[in-house]
């Protein structure tokens, strides 16, 4: 069977407490682990998503509302849906598996995760991930 759930891969969440949430793929485990004997992946994606921001909004008003919320997860491959987009913002570094072990280590993470997707936000790159999913 051919692998498509790769790293920097753009997929969705469908069940938890962030279903209908987007997120992208920074590692894949799929034989499973010890603890986790499933097919699964770490994802870091958008718990809230940022506002838009028109032309006349102040500097003060635009920087409020680009910012953005993160989560950082493992989730099972039956509870994502993959996508045909990529994001190449670079994860790998700040989030591991260790970092959500402990809570100082995962407040560290979660603060960079929330730092680069605000800052490839501002870029105007991948637009289409820093979009609410409407159906």
């Amino acid at each position: 069977m051919v692998k498509f759930l790769k790293q920097n891969k753009a997929v969705i969440v469908l069940q938890g407490r962030y279903a209908g949430r987007k997120a992208v793929i920074l590692r894949s485990f799929d034989d499973g682990t010890r603890d986790r004997p499933y097919g699964h992946c770490l994802v870091a994606g958008i718990n809230k998503y940022p506002s838009k921001v028109i032309r006349k909004d102040s500097a003060k008003k635009t920087a409020k509302k680009s910012r953005v919320k993160a989560f950082v997860k493992l989730v099972n491959y039956k509870h994502i849906m993959p996508t045909r987009y990529t994001l190449d913002v670079d994860l790998k570094d700040v989030v591991s598996l260790d970092a959500l072990q402990s809570k100082d280590k995962k407040v560290t993470a979660l603060k960079e995760t929330k730092k680069r997707f605000e800052d490839r936000f501002k870029t105007g790159k991948n637009r289409w991930f820093f979009t609410k999913l409407r159906f």
